[in-house]
């Protein structure tokens, strides 16, 4: 396969620029991403179903958006087909979140 996601086999990305002392998480909702992934990998889903998830992503939202984000994006889409939820159910939440997080909950 090769797709967007296949960044380490194409040329002009520009160089890999490491933080200096980076830290394993940006902010607390990675964190949670990453715990949710854990906690579902392997019974909900598998390591197949996770990448090929990544690989159906639009390209031009898998290179404007984090690695977490990636991790998230294949979270909403696994537990959808995976009947674990409604899209709409998780529309409603996403809205709820938003809403808390302007302060207009």
């Amino acid at each position: 396969m090769n797709g967007i996601h296949d960044l380490g086999g194409m040329h002009g990305m520009g160089p890999v620029d490491p933080e200096s002392e980076e830290p394993v998480f940006h902010a607390d909702w990675e964190r949670r991403v990453f715990a949710l992934m854990m906690a579902v990998s392997g019974g909900v889903y598998n390591i197949d179903e996770f990448r090929h998830a990544i690989e159906r992503m639009d390209p031009a939202e898998y290179l404007s958006t984090s690695y977490y984000e990636h991790w998230l994006h294949c979270l909403e889409v696994l537990m959808v087909e995976k009947g674990q939820f409604e899209r709409t159910e998780l529309e409603a939440a996403w809205s709820k979140a938003v809403g808390a997080a302007s302060g207009a909950a």
